[in-house]
């Protein structure tokens, strides 16, 4: 599958979220949508992440913007994870990786030299219009949460203020 694209209509999709629940990207439509695609539940990267979102949601929320995180683990895994840590966040299952390959987040990827298909930590902000405003390919965990903020903050106009020039 292509990477996702700014400009382009963000393929929809329907998976269970942590309790049992079909979420659809079109369920967000007039939002701004963080999907972010992480490896595994409970693991040192992903719950960092997980966590760096959970502590950014309020601005987030201010922002109209729903955080949505997408893995292979089950919706009971998903809860526990949740649970463990105090996230605030929605965890789509996708454990046949049909999403994940939509977006191009399940992928080639050089483990210790060893090369496998699994998912790369990657993330898509979504406009209102279900339309793709940015694309984040390999992801780093600690800070991504902050720089997802930035780049939304500014698509919405809010451009980093400025020094004054001296009179």
């Amino acid at each position: 599958m292509p990477e996702p694209r700014p400009g382009f209509p963000a393929p929809n999709f329907s998976l269970y979220d942590q309790d049992g629940k079909v979420v659809t990207l079109s369920d967000f439509r007039n939002k701004w949508v963080v999907l972010y695609f992480y490896p595994k539940d409970d693991t040192p990267g992903c719950t960092l992440e997980a966590r760096e979102f959970t502590a950014l949601k309020d601005e987030f929320d201010a922002r109209d913007c729903v955080i949505l995180g997408v893995s292979r683990d089950s919706p009971k895994q998903h809860c526990a994870f949740k649970d463990k840590y105090a996230l605030d966040l929605r965890l789509l299952s996708d454990p046949h990786h049909t999403v994940l390959e939509q977006y191009s987040a399940w992928r080639e990827k050089n483990l210790y030299g060893k090369i496998m298909l699994g998912i790369a930590r990657s993330t898509v902000l979504i406009d209102p219009d279900g339309i793709v405003a940015h694309y984040w390919k390999n992801v780093r965990a600690k800070g991504h949460a902050s720089a997802v903020l930035a780049k939304l903050k500014e698509l919405q106009g809010d451009a980093p203020s400025q020094p004054s020039p001296s009179s």
